[in-house]
């Protein structure tokens, strides 16, 4: 067996040399030397996953927490394959990952071997950078440029390929590691500054609205102490909530899905949007209807640390290349403008709390109080994670985020994220309560890795609504083809006895006065706990039902 240098060990060495402390993986075949290299490198948590998009969808949370590269280990073929979920979400989501696939022997390829797929092909437009090792005299090369892409400019996953025959050979000479990668993000100049002052001096509406990724800490602290100086509302991205406390007297809450009618009107009637960090996409333009294309008629300042994201869509009239860190201290750093729109600024936030007061929908579950009880009793520190679905729509408007780094949701769409996220939260942050909400159908996709929380003692606490539907496809059909259900049904399992059988406990809510006691004794638990909410299928949204849909698309029909 080969103990010099190999590929499969330099490999190991460079990612200890870049602060790697966690890795998560479906085992293979192909790259037997990488897990036989991790016995001598005990400072790498490996979390052994049960399908390689759970585990992919870890890392990526796990990108997501640190602001490192996640990490994620999967074989050829079939485990690529399931792991691009992972990717597709880093991606759409600025998420610094580095997925490495075991890949077949360099003799064998372009020979469609067993498992065989060229990954630069497959992943090309889905990573920042997609490489194949073949000399293992170049892996620390290699993994530190992975490392570097990933961070830096607009984060973002890389694919690295490691042929199987390359891991166990040995290099001819010897090879150095290097230190850890560096963050390289752009910085505002002071030009750029002192025009976006003249700018909002001139303003009489101006907004903020925060997004995206690269952001730090005291970034966050950063940009919201640049808002309170300058007395501007503030919203933030889809499912980019926690980069302002919910509460503050500024916050007016989330641009994305569902968005709150007073609050699109806020960023249409806008003079001025300050879009710091967000792409401008779909989600954040309510469909490319909040803003015109593709020149704005408001003023638009857009500070992106991806230059090829500015002016995409919108010409914007100073954009900026920054990363978010950088921009924010130079915004806090500008001296402040007195404005002439304390009326403007100061309806935002009531405008946001009346809106997140839930009003009854049909059934004996009420998502909307519970979701309002959970963000009266748990702490600013909790973390909520979920993947994609209609019950989402209850969190993102009831909830109220009030620290840093506290939502984990893929802003991709992407479901099935909530449940590996919630692990890959719980054994970052142990000590913290961490919450996952999941839909039936959400849940189903990536449940199986309640068996990794298990192994793990990650106790999280799930809870799935189930409405026996694939809800949002459902919502759609109704409105587009009433009465012509097909194909968007399910038959579910006792998810009680399936937490159970994980090694969990489990609770059934199927009134809203019973959920406190079962979320007391789930917070109780020595395990993973799991509360089911059985909830009416015509509570489709928090807005409307089903059956009111369904009644207007046949008025339109008719």
């Amino acid at each position: 067996m080969p103990q010099g240098q190999t590929g499969a060990r330099l490999l190991v060495e460079t990612l200890v040399s870049n602060g790697v402390d966690r890795a998560f993986l479906v085992p293979g075949e192909s790259y037997l030397a990488v897990l036989d290299a991790m016995v001598d490198a005990p400072g790498i948590d490996l979390v052994v996953c049960r399908q390689e998009g759970g585990a992919a969808i870890m890392a990526e949370a796990d990108g997501q927490m640190t602001g490192k590269p996640g990490i994620c280990f999967v074989t050829r073929g079939p485990g690529a394959t399931n792991a691009s979920a992972g990717v597709h979400i880093a991606f759409q989501d600025s998420t610094p990952m580095i997925l490495f696939i075991g890949q077949v022997a360099r003799h064998q390829v372009e020979r469609e071997a067993f498992q065989e797929i060229d990954y630069r092909r497959m992943f090309g437009q889905m990573a920042k950078w997609v490489a194949q090792v073949e000399d293992p005299a170049r892996m620390p090369e290699y993994i530190s440029h992975a490392f570097h892409v990933a961070m830096s400019g607009r984060p973002g996953p890389v694919v690295i390929a490691l042929p199987e025959d390359m891991l166990t050979e040995e290099v001819a000479e010897p090879v150095t590691i290097p230190g850890p990668a560096h963050v390289i993000q752009a910085h505002p100049g002071p030009t750029q500054m002192a025009e976006l002052r003249a700018m909002l001096a001139e303003a009489e509406r101006p907004f903020l609205m925060l997004g995206g990724g690269s952001w730090t800490e005291q970034g966050a602290k950063d940009i919201v102490a640049f808002a309170e100086a300058n007395n501007i509302p503030t919203g933030v991205s889809f499912r980019r909530q926690d980069l302002i406390p919910n509460d503050h007297p500024l916050y007016a809450g989330d641009v994305g899905i569902g968005i709150n009618p007073k609050l699109a009107e806020r960023v249409r009637n806008s003079d001025l949007l300050i879009a710091a960090g967000p792409r401008l996409g779909e989600m954040t333009t309510g469909g490319y209807t909040l803003i015109d294309i593709p020149e704005p008629k408001q003023r638009l300042v857009h500070i992106h640390p991806g230059a090829e994201e500015l002016g995409r869509v919108y010409r914007a009239t100073l954009p900026i290349n920054s990363g978010m860190p950088g921009f924010a201290a130079a915004a806090r750093a500008m001296e402040p403008v007195t404005g002439r729109w304390d009326n403007w600024a100061g309806g935002a936030h009531g405008e946001y709390l009346a809106w997140t007061e839930p009003s009854p929908v049909p059934g004996d579950v009420q998502l909307g109080d519970i979701v309002s009880w959970l963000r009266d009793e748990l702490p600013p520190t909790a973390m909520i994670c979920n993947g994609a679905g209609n019950y989402t729509a209850w969190i993102h408007r009831f909830y109220r985020y009030r620290g840093y780094a506290t939502q984990l949701a893929p802003t991709s769409g992407s479901m099935g994220y909530g449940v590996p996220a919630a692990v890959a939260a719980k054994l970052r942050h142990p000590d913290r309560d961490v919450v996952c909400f999941a839909g039936d159908g959400c849940f189903l996709m990536t449940g199986q890795e309640l068996a990794t929380a298990a192994q793990y003692n990650a106790k999280v606490i799930f809870i799935v609504v189930n409405n026996g539907m694939y809800g949002t496809i459902r919502m759609h059909q109704e409105r587009d083809y009433p009465n012509r259900v097909s194909g968007t049904g399910l038959a579910n399992p006792d998810f009680v006895a399936l937490a159970k059988a994980y090694g969990g406990t489990g609770e059934l809510v199927t009134e809203t006065s019973q959920f406190a006691d079962a979320f007391a004794r789930a917070q109780a638990a020595d395990s993973l706990a799991l509360i089911e909410l059985r909830t009416d299928p015509d509570a489709i949204t928090p807005s409307t039902t089903l059956s009111a849909l369904r009644a207007q698309a046949e008025g339109k029909g008719a």
